[in-house]
């Protein structure tokens, strides 16, 4: 990778407590990340200080004002900045560090011995071992020995190429594009840090009241009659539920917007009762969309209105595959990306989700959207070559660059190609290398905003969106769930870290899928599990097809049932004060579940 001759640093004392530091190629257009992030405030008392040397090695410290705890230190040295390599390292103020994601942690706080994490949006279940996850979250809070708290958000969308801990302690940034751009909040306490936090990014959102009940969802439900007899199955019972799901099962061979008459014909019909006695529902969508279908609007008007992210060439979409049932014809069958950075494709996504809404045929009546596989995933490793039926890519510096980040795979495994392009509101072109880690983040506000508020009888303060990838700001439209985690006492412990995490983060509306996803789960484990789940702020039962067990509260016996009914009027109980902290998250950014740490 090419370095950069003349590196630029400059420095912001935007507010008392918020400080920018951005290294940049001035005599170069580089990428940034196309987010509004606010500028410059009044720093009349600052409480930090920046200290440059004037001559010799270059590094940057910061140091807190009022104590002299210097809490970022970049004389470590190895500094780098190339075209496709940028490093920065810096000394830690202490042992206790948290944050960074998405990914599995064992432990809250990090383990310092050599650790590396990469970050790179991917369709990957939660596992131990150098997995990267389904969002992106290039943020960190430390605790100082005394007691302060600070954060530090690097801004920056490109793969990340690994975050790595010395025992120092210290911490090496690395990332293959774009800009270092710094952010650091002074907090002094947690809880503050995460308030500034989310001043910069954006607040998170506010959850309707009914979205804290408790919610049932399967992949595999075989046809409406199954989804009856769960909710038959709860009521008989007396298990709250305030929310019942459809995941793709609903749709003719997964196909976004269409109905399975043969299997769920009456799931319309269905979904208007249980609303009429009070019960919202939840529909999935995914984002790829089949081009080998006769008469399908959604790809029909996705041509016509130019939304597809594109190949290298920009002589046709970038295809890809997820559709798993094919008609035998359609074999080959392909899908497109929609570009959700660019306007027209708002507009698109808009005109789908209302004409199903309103369809008087296929149309469901649905109160939120859970959007899925959006990292983007791919059933193949790039993008569709019909001369192999599979995925490829070309070998250039964008697929297959210098330095390879410390993610699972290639940076086009079960995506699209980096080369492929994307088109911001302002014409501006992008390489998907450079945005990929902005895909769901850019479909979960024109799901929030520009649809849902148009489409009647579901305004948009009694709304809600789901999303599986993440990144800085997603919090201000959707909520989050841990992904497709595993039925094992291991994946109950770790949701706990996860979701203190995603707070930290400013994405409070998170939960796990209580029981897990994969595998069979164990009654003992899923009766635990829904006594903690029970406290998550978003508290979801959901498991995978093809498992033998049912897992919903009601199908373990009565001594199952009661239990899991005890526990959920319990957290009824306590909803008034749930919607309270996440009225107070909504307004002042603080966390709605947190450490021990942020209060003591």
């Amino acid at each position: 990778s090419t370095p950069v001759q003349t590196v630029t640093l400059d420095v912001e004392h935007q507010t008392n407590n918020r400080l920018r530091f951005k290294f940049y190629d001035q005599s170069s257009l580089r990428y940034e990340v196309p987010m509004d992030m606010p500028g410059p405030e009044t720093a009349a008392s600052p409480e930090y200080e920046v200290g440059i040397p004037d001559s010799g090695h270059f590094y940057i410290n910061v140091t807190r004002r009022d104590t002299g705890t210097v809490i970022w230190d970049s004389s470590l040295g190895g500094f780098t900045f190339a075209d496709q390599f940028l490093q920065i390292s810096t000394k830690l103020p202490s042992r206790y560090v948290y944050g960074f994601g998405e990914h599995e942690h064992a432990t809250f706080h990090h383990d310092l011995n050599w650790r590396t994490w990469g970050m790179l949006t991917r369709d990957e279940s939660p596992g131990p071992v150098k997995r990267n996850n389904y969002g992106v979250h290039p943020f960190y809070m430390a605790m100082e020995e005394d007691g302060n708290a600070h954060g530090v958000l690097l801004l920056n969308s490109n793969p990340q190429g690994d975050v790595t801990f010395q025992p120092k302690p210290a911490l090496t940034f690395r990332t293959i594009g774009g800009l270092l751009d710094f952010y650091m909040f002074l907090g002094p306490s947690p809880e503050e840090v995460v308030q500034q936090y989310t001043q910069a990014i954006g607040r998170p959102f506010m959850p309707p009241y009914w979205s804290l009940g408790f919610q049932l969802c399967r992949y595999g439900y075989k046809n409406l009659e199954h989804i009856q007899n769960v909710v038959d199955g709860m009521r008989n019972y007396n298990i709250p539920q305030d929310v019942q799901y459809a995941d793709i099962d609903y749709m003719e061979r997964q196909l976004d917007f269409t109905l399975d008459h043969t299997n769920f014909h009456g799931l319309p019909a269905y979904f208007r009762q249980l609303q009429d006695e009070g019960m919202k529902t939840i529909i999935i969508l995914d984002p790829a969309i089949s081009k080998n279908e006769t008469n399908y609007p959604a790809w029909d008007r996705g041509v016509q209105m130019d939304v597809w992210i594109k190949n290298e060439d920009q002589s046709g979409p970038a295809y890809g595959k997820v559709i798993i049932f094919y008609h035998p014809q359609n074999y080959r069958s392909l899908v497109g990306f929609p570009d959700f950075l660019k306007p027209s494709t708002h507009d698109w996504w808009h005109e789908q989700i209302v004409d199903f809404y309103n369809d008087p045929t296929e149309g469901i009546r649905f109160d939120g959207i859970w959007i899925d596989m959006n990292e983007p995933a791919n059933f193949i490793p790039g993008n569709y070559d019909p001369t192999t039926n599979s995925g490829k890519c070309e070998n250039n510096i964008w697929n297959n660059p210098d330095y390879t980040p410390w993610v699972m795979g290639d940076l086009y495994s079960k995506t699209i190609c980096m080369d492929a392009h994307q088109e911001g509101t302002d014409g501006t072109t992008y390489r998907h290398y450079d945005v990929h880690n902005l895909y769901g983040w850019s479909q979960t506000p024109t799901t929030l905003r520009q649809v849902y508020q148009n489409i009647k009888d579901c305004n948009y303060d009694k709304t809600i969106v789901v999303t599986r990838s993440t990144f800085p700001g997603s919090g201000k439209s959707g909520g989050h769930w841990l992904g497709d985690n595993t039925s094992k006492w291991d994946h109950l412990h770790k949701s706990i870290i996860g979701m203190l995490e995603f707070n930290l983060f400013g994405i409070p509306y998170i939960g796990a899928d209580i029981c897990g996803f994969w595998g069979e789960p164990d009654r003992e484990m899923c009766w635990r599990w829904m006594q903690l789940g029970a406290f998550y702020p978003y508290s979801r039962n959901h498991n995978q097809k093809d498992v033998i067990a049912e897992q919903d509260p009601s199908a373990w016996g009565p001594e199952f049932a009661e239990a899991s009914r005890a526990v959920l009027l319990t957290r009824y109980r306590l909803l008034p004060y749930l919607y309270t902290l996440f009225y107070e998250a909504h307004t002042k950014g603080s966390t709605v579940v947190r450490p021990l740490l942020h209060e003591y």
